[in-house]
This record gives C-alpha cells, structure tokens and sequence, in this order.
C-alpha cells in the first residue's frame, strides 16, 4: 500500500499573511511566491487598508503593504511592529520596519524573503507557527546521499542560487558551457522546477544554501 507522506513544513496551526497593496497583479506575483515558500499559508489579498480593515476578525503573521498605504496608515502598522513588511521600489529603508524591494527578479526577491525571516528570529520576530518554514541553515558539509541531485547538480545548483549565469559556472567548475547547460537543464527536471525560485527553496530546504 502506497503511503503518502505530509509536506515537511505543514502546521495544523493556520498561518495568514496580508498583502496589502492596489496593484493587483503584483499581489498575486508576491502571493503566488508566499505560497511557493510556505504552502500551509493563507494568504489574504487586500486591494486597500479598507479592506484589510474588514478581515479584522482575522489575525495575520504578516502584514506585506505598500510604502504608500504604510505611511498612510504608519499608526495601524507601527502597532505591528515585526509583522509588517513595507513593499518599496529599490533599496529604501523605513524607520522601523522590515522592507522588501519589489523592483527585482523572483530569484532575488526569494532570497529576500530567507533573509526577512532570518532578521526575525535575530529579533525575536518569529512566530512559533513560523518553524515550519524553510530553515536557511547550512551545516558542515554537504551530505548528498539520498537527494534527487548528483553532487556535480548541487553544485551547479548552489552557484545558481548565488546569481551565477551558466558561462560563469562553467568557468567555476571547470567544465564546458554545454555541460553547465545540460545540467542545469536536469536539476530543473529532477526538481520539476518552473523557475530559479524553485531551485533556491529546494536548497534552502535541504540545508544546502544559507541567505
């Protein structure tokens, strides 16, 4: 009889993350990636602080809201303080709160999130709901035995994760481009990965990456 096992970082506990942001679509870009690192997660897209206003029966993890309805609303959202995420365009900063730029590629802004949640446990930030997300940890040595990926993959896969193009591997590794090409390939295909992101959260999960 098949058994099935439950995913790694499933809670029976129900985590609720807010986006709060009238952009529409990059709503459900930073949903779609929320749910990507965390798939117990609900999260609750609020086209206005209106809106948001209206679930207050609800009690979110997060609050991930645009710069404008943040200094808006900064007093219902300081009162928040390690919960709310302001969304901005390039590398500002608010007083007071985490932030996360919004204008870069989905590889990138993975790894953003990893380190959001680092700073919230250097903070004291995180909730205990919040152990069952991915861990970026990286322990002594890489043990492969048992993972989908060849060690020469992990490899390849780890210098993907830091931003490397496949030319850039290949001179790293030693081996031809076709070969770095070929590998990436199998990687994406061993992992059923759609995109980078996936490769990232695979490695940041098995504790082979660390943000």
């Amino acid at each position: 009889m098949e058994q099935h096992h439950p995913h790694p970082f499933t809670s029976p506990v129900p985590m609720r993350i807010a986006v709060v942001e009238s952009n529409i679509l990059a709503c459900m870009g930073l949903e779609r990636i929320l749910k990507q690192l965390i798939p117990m997660a609900e999260v609750a897209v609020c086209e206005s602080f209106e809106k948001l206003v209206e679930k207050r029966d609800m009690e979110f993890i997060h609050y991930f809201v645009s710069s404008r309805i943040y200094f808006e609303h900064a007093a219902y959202f300081r009162d928040r303080k390690g919960k709310s995420i302001v969304m901005v365009a390039g590398e500002m900063s608010v007083n007071g709160a985490f932030t996360l730029n919004v204008c870069q590629s989905e590889a990138s802004m993975i790894r953003d999130l990893l380190s959001l949640r680092r700073l919230g446990h250097a903070h004291g930030g995180i909730t205990p709901e919040e152990e069952h997300m991915p861990a970026a940890v990286m322990p002594e040595g890489h043990d492969t035995e048992g993972m989908l990926l060849s060690p020469r993959e992990v490899e390849v896969a780890l210098l993907l994760c830091q931003g490397y193009i496949n030319k850039e591997v290949a001179d790293r590794l030693n081996i031809g481009l076709t070969t770095a090409i070929t590998h990436r390939k199998n990687i994406m295909d061993k992992l059923g990965a759609r995109s980078l992101a996936d490769v990232i959260v695979y490695c940041v999960m098995n504790g082979l990456y660390s943000v």
